[in-house]
This record gives C-alpha cells, structure tokens and sequence, in this order.
C-alpha cells in the first residue's frame, strides 16, 4: 500500500499544467487591449511613415538666401491653441494648420478649424510625436500653424517705387530694433502717412515675423520690407540717388519741427530704445533730429519715434 501511494504521489507531483496563483496571470492574459489604433497611430506602420512624411515635407524650411531681390526668410511656425486662433484672427498669412491626430476638440480647436478652413488654408492631420519634432518639443497643444517665407523687397526698389510714381521717396530704415512689434507698428505708421517702405538690416534685427504681421494690423500686406546686408552701405547708396538721410537722436542738432528736409526726398533712420544709432550709422546721417518731449521722456521706441516723423512728414507734403 506505501508502495502504491508513493506511486501516485509521484505523477501527481509531475502532471503538467498551471502552477499555484496563476489564475489571474491566465485572466489577464486573455483580456483584450482595446480597439485597433488606426493605421496612421501605429508604430511603424506604412501608413503612418506616409503621414511623417508628408508633414516633414509641408513643415520643411527654405535655406536663408543672400539678401538681394526676391530674397526670403524662412518659414516661420506658430504653435499653441491660442496663438494660432490669433494669428488666424489677425489674417497672418498661412500656409498649413496642423491639427493634431485625436485631438481633444474644445472651442479653440474649433474655431481655429473654421478659421483657416474659411480663408483656404489646408489642413493636416499628423501624430503628436511629428508636431513635438517639427516644433523642436514646444507646447504646442496639438495646433501648430505654418507661416510663408516673407519676401523681401531690395532697398532700391523702395526709392524707385517712388520715383516712378512721381513722388519723392520717404522711407524709414531701422538699426539696431529687435522687437518684431516694433517693426510691425513702424510698418503701419508707413503704410498710414504714405511712406515708400522699411529698410531693416539682415542680422541682428527683427524681421517679418507672426509678431510684427499681427501689429501691423494687415498694413504689411501694402507695405514693402526691404533687407539690406550693410546698412550703412544701404544708406550711402540712398546718399547718392539724391535722398536726406536723418538720423533720430536725443541730442540730435535740429529739432523735430524746424526739418526742412521731410518736405522732399529723405530715409529717416530710428535706432533702438535706449541704444540709439550705432556708431556708423550715425556718422553716416546727414542731419541728426531730435524730438522734443516736454515730459521728460528720455526716449521713444522706435514704433512711436517713426509715427511722429512720419506725421511730420506727411503735414509738409499736403
């Protein structure tokens, strides 16, 4: 009898099959992982490199070419629920709004959709993890709008606009600004009192951006930007094709209202606020004015400094 016991014991001991506790290891295994993602969500997937792709080659920018005619920046891009809804509000050229795959769709999201869908603007659908990478890892709460490389006009082209319109040119030309809100207003006081156009240098200044479209309040699109590579060179040039340069300093010699010269063909140059004009530039203007303020203000921006001139300006040309 021990013999026959011991017997069983031992194919008791060796029978295959689940060990002790792996119910729920069983259970879990067989539970199911929810729906298929769709082909485009799924790690690897032809269909999903078709869509990193396409959105590699919208968002792809243009290398920075020599200034000169016809020369552009880059393509700019916008990222963030709010900022886009804005830049589409403010009609900020566009050429993509990239929505998110599965994105939680609250009224931002909506609207920015009807926004861009009622001005034409395409839109496209990526993965998140393409929007982190073509955003290099900002914030951009599943919206990210593409703006157009902004074409520049060539400083010479501002003063024969001019001419050919029978007119004497007034242009202003900005040193040292680098607040894109700073240019935008600039380009709106332009476009308000008649001037012909900004000069802005190529380095170290602000450029056509989402900021200065959006201050410019649309005037941009009227307004022609032109990039010099040498400012100083830029104005020297302006020099000899019979234009006043005048420089805007606190310590300038004339005052504001006594400049004769804003009756004919003259650049007005602003420089940064509390900088100035850098040195060369200076030495390069023929009249240096300064404006006064009773106030005591000790300095303007240069988005106030040139509405004030450009007003002036315009009054002398009535």
């Amino acid at each position: 009898m021990a013999g026959n016991s011991q017997r069983r014991n031992r194919r008791t001991s060796n029978k295959k099959g689940a060990t002790v506790g792996s119910g729920g290891q069983r259970r879990r295994g067989l539970e199911g992982k929810g729906p298929t993602p769709p082909a485009e969500a799924r790690k690897g997937h032809a269909k999903q490199r078709a869509a990193n792709a396409k959105v590699k080659r919208a968002a792809s920018t243009q290398s920075r070419r020599p200034s000169g005619r016809g020369a552009k920046s880059t393509s700019e891009l916008v990222a963030g629920r709010n900022p886009v809804v804005e830049a589409l509000r403010a009609d900020i050229p566009a050429t993509a709004v990239y929505v998110q795959q599965f994105i939680d769709n609250d009224e931002r999201v909506r609207e920015a959709i009807k926004l861009a869908t009622d001005r034409g603007v395409p839109l496209m659908e990526a993965p998140r993890p393409e929007l982190d990478r073509i955003t290099n890892g900002l914030n951009h709460q599943g919206l990210v709008l593409q703006i157009p490389p902004y074409e520049y006009a060539h400083p010479d082209d501002l003063a024969a606009a001019a001419f050919d319109a029978g007119e004497d040119p007034l242009i202003m030309a900005l040193d040292g600004v680098t607040d894109p809100r700073n240019l935008g207003a600039v380009v709106r006081s332009v476009a308000a009192f008649g001037g012909h156009g900004v000069v802005v240098p190529e380095r170290r200044a602000a450029g056509m951006t989402a900021g200065a479209w959006k201050t410019s309040a649309g005037t941009a699109a009227q307004v022609q930007v032109a990039r010099a590579t040498n400012l100083t060179r830029t104005l020297e040039a302006y020099q000899k094709a019979g234009l006043t340069v005048v420089g805007l300093a606190a310590d300038g010699e004339i005052e504001l209202q006594d400049l004769e010269a804003l009756a004919g063909p003259v650049v007005v140059v602003a420089g940064s606020e509390g900088k100035g004009l850098s040195r060369l530039v200076g030495e390069t203007c023929d009249l240096r004015v300064r404006i006064p303020m009773p106030g005591g203000a000790e300095s303007l921006n240069a988005g106030v400094a040139a509405g004030i001139v450009l007003y002036e300006a315009s009054r002398r040309r009535a």
